[in-house]
């Protein structure tokens, strides 16, 4: 059996917040109790978004809440680099892999041609209705526009286990249709980075939050069709406020840092999460350190959590 791998890969688009830490702490203890390794990958994809000042910031607040990592920006491995905007490379030479296996094609259509022909699939995605895989582009409409890149989905479901919200499928083609690989501007998707990455770093497991949940079907087809060996999946639920909204990196009370400003501890913040995520039998102070010995996928609840605020710690 591989030693565990696993990774928090957070986007520099802001302060962390208590929904980060959230997801940063599972992982880290999914790996830690399994005597495996930490890579911690800063996903910068976006330059419009991504801010290098967050990226710094990210990593004193986990270092604060006692999450550590064996392998990073700031020290280095075997994988090197560790921030996205660096790996650019590679998910060019895999998307050429897809292109000359006549997976991948030119995609010109404007958001009005996608609004009035796309429906609705789950997750409120829209189904892309393959209206470019299907008619022969002109010259002019070449000329003016540069075109995103598609991939051709095949027929079929991609079925897979996951280790706490189990059994799920999907058949791609009729419920995501052909997907978006590297944007008009230039910008090459998640979807591929995450799975050049992954696979680049010999990552096993990966734990992240169920809205991530949806995309995973997606990233498997890439792995197959790639020919890369894929992780197993831990979706955990997310952390929600009390109307209901899923926490954003806008809820400035929140953040990590705001809240150490404040005067919270980390041990308070670590406690807090562990009796959420039902590792705690109350809410207490304790080191993440201290919830290695005891963490189980299986204690972790299904659903979403309420945030209360204040934190009653």
């Amino acid at each position: 059996m591989r030693t565990m791998r696993g990774r928090f890969a957070p986007s520099p688009t802001g302060e962390i917040h208590l929904g980060n830490a959230w997801t940063a702490l599972l992982a880290w203890l999914q790996v830690r109790a399994a005597g495996g390794t930490m890579v911690l990958r800063v996903e910068d994809l976006d330059p419009d978004r991504s801010r290098t000042e967050y990226g710094e910031k990210l990593m004193v607040d986990m270092k604060w809440l006692g999450l550590d990592w064996d392998e990073g920006p700031d020290v280095g491995g075997y994988y090197a680099p560790y921030c996205q905007a660096e790996r650019r490379g590679l998910y060019q030479a895999a998307l050429e892999r897809l292109t000359a296996a006549g997976l991948v094609y030119p995609c010109y259509c404007t958001r009005a041609e996608l609004a009035a022909s796309a429906p609705h699939g789950g997750e409120n995605e829209r189904v892309y209705a393959g209206i470019c895989r299907r008619r022969k582009l002109d010259d002019a409409r070449q000329v003016i526009r540069h075109p995103a890149l598609r991939l051709a989905v095949p027929p079929g479901e991609i079925c897979f286990s996951d280790l706490h919200a189990g059994f799920r499928s999907q058949d791609i083609s009729r419920e995501i249709g052909d997907f978006i690989m590297r944007r008009s501007d230039g910008i090459h998707a998640y979807q591929l980075a995450v799975v050049v990455d992954d696979a680049a770093m010999n990552i096993t497991h990966v734990l992240r939050g169920d809205d991530l949940l949806s995309s995973t079907p997606r990233q498997l087809l890439l792995y197959r069709l790639l020919g890369l060996k894929a992780p197993v999946f831990t979706h955990v639920p997310l952390l929600i406020d009390q109307e209901g909204h899923r926490l954003s990196k806008r809820q400035q009370a929140l953040s990590i840092a705001v809240l150490r400003e404040r005067g919270v501890k980390a041990e308070s913040i670590i406690g807090y999460l562990a009796w959420k995520a039902g590792l705690l039998e109350r809410c207490q102070q304790v080191k993440a350190s201290e919830l290695i010995a005891g963490f189980a996928v299986d204690k972790l609840p299904s659903g979403q959590l309420i945030v209360e605020y204040p934190l009653p710690v």
